[in-house]
This record gives structure tokens, C-alpha cells and sequence, in this order.
């Protein structure tokens, strides 16, 4: 190995997505960190060979017309300032909709956050031409719908269709205020998208759920350093440390 790769330091950042950025897709969204991170002169590692690529990865894609406030990448340095120095930097040259939050040096021989992805927190708003006429009677139907003990469904993937249970993914769902409150399973084994758990819900009331019922932003992202056993959640910045 050269002395780049054995000494770059990997970084874990954290942004959050608000405004018209919602309606910009994920591969565009890497494209525009590439640029972004030129644009501020972060001393960032490039691949090796014919096309040379920043060493970028991302924790968990986020679907088109969604919001966050807990959006992860990774990226690889040779060399870097304070957290609170890159941070304002990056910031500089972001358009508006997105903000970087945190900026963490990682252990050597830490996971990437692609990897580690286990759950997430995401708040559902309901648009205005779809709030419930009588809420209260939404809140009892939906706690009746999230304390049975199944919930079953058809789930359709790319590679057909299976049947699936959602309990034992759906970790948290609770009504906050008028807006409801998710936190579910996410990653490459078992990623629940929270319009599933509404589209179950509306079918269980015997009602298709409109298109654009709600605005959902994600919150948070974790990785789950318990077992089998016991699930413990941690959000994917503490892994890292501020630069000082």
C-alpha cells in the first residue's frame, strides 16, 4: 500500500436536505458533493487508475421528495482543519437546501456507514388537503392498526413479490401532535420505506392511501451495536470524533 491510502483519514459527514433539494435524486446529489467538496478545496483521496474517483460513499440513499435532517457520507483525506473549519468551508458553497451538521474523524478500522445502516426515525406530516377531518378517530384507528400482532403484507420487490410481517421492523410508530412518528428498519436486508407502513395502514381501514398524503422527513440514521436479542440503536455521527 502507498503512504496516501495508509495514512488518509476517513471522515464522517452530516447534512441535512430541506426546500426544492427534496426533488433532487440521489446520483445527482453525489455529483453535486463532488463538486461541492472541490469547490472547497477539501485535500480528499482519489482512486487509483484510468478514471480517478473521490472516495465518496453514501449511508442510505434518500427517495426523491423526501426531507432530512440525518443524511450520511463518508469521504477519505490526506489531510484536514478543524471539524468547525471544514464545516463552515463546505457550507460556503452549498446551495441552499442543504446544510452540513457535523464533520467526525473516524477510528481506523471503522465500518462504513453504508454498512452499518440498521434503522431510522422519519416524521410523516400530512399535507394539508389530506389532514383527517375527525383526528381523533385517525389516532384510534391507527393505534388499533400498529398493537395488532401481525402485520401482514404482500411486498413487492425487484425480484417479485413475498409476504412479509411488518411488526417486527416497525421498532417505534406513535402519533406526535397531528404528525406520526416512525422509527423502522432500514439497510439492505430488511429497508421498510415509511409509506409502506402508511399504504398497510390505509388498506387496514379499507381505503387507498392518496399519492401525496404526506411530507416525510427523515430525522435520524442508526446503526445497531446490540445482538439478537437486544436491539440498540446509535445514531451513525457518534462513531466519530470533532477534529480539534
Amino acid at each position: 500500500r502507498c503512504l496516501e491510502e495508509v495514512f488518509a483519514m476517513r471522515i464522517r459527514i452530516k447534512f441535512s436536505k430541506h426546500g426544492n433539494m427534496k426533488f433532487i435524486g440521489h446520483l445527482d446529489i453525489m455529483r453535486y458533493f463532488q463538486k461541492a467538496i472541490r469547490r472547497a478545496e477539501i485535500d480528499i483521496v482519489y482512486s487509483e487508475g484510468f478514471s480517478p474517483h473521490q472516495k465518496i460513499s453514501f449511508a442510505a440513499p434518500l427517495g426523491v421528495g423526501l426531507l432530512s435532517e440525518g443524511e450520511y457520507m463518508d469521504i477519505e483525506v490526506h489531510t484536514s482543519k478543524p471539524s468547525q473549519e471544514m464545516i463552515k468551508a463546505l457550507n460556503a458553497v452549498m446551495a441552499e437546501g442543504i446544510e452540513i451538521i457535523s464533520y467526525k474523524l473516524l477510528p481506523e478500522n471503522s465500518k462504513n456507514a453504508m454498512s452499518l445502516v440498521a434503522a431510522a426515525d422519519y416524521m410523516l406530516q400530512f399535507c394539508e388537503t389530506y389532514k383527517p377531518e375527525d383526528f381523533k378517530s385517525f389516532q384510534q384507528t391507527f393505534l388499533e392498526f400498529i398493537n395488532q400482532p401481525e402485520l401482514r403484507i404482500i411486498k413487492k420487490t425487484k425480484k417479485g413479490e413475498h409476504a412479509l410481517d411488518l411488526k417486527p421492523l416497525l421498532y417505534t410508530a406513535k402519533i406526535q401532535g397531528e404528525n406520526i412518528f416512525l422509527c423502522i428498519s432500514t439497510g439492505s436486508s430488511d429497508n421498510i420505506k415509511p409509506e409502506l407502513v402508511m399504504e398497510t395502514y390505509y388498506h387496514y381501514i379499507g381505503q387507498v392511501m392518496p399519492k401525496f398524503a404526506f411530507q416525510v422527513t427523515r430525522l435520524e440514521v442508526y446503526a445497531n451495536m446490540g445482538n439478537n436479542e437486544e436491539r440498540k440503536l446509535v445514531p451513525l455521527e457518534s462513531f466519530g470524533k470533532d477534529i480539534v
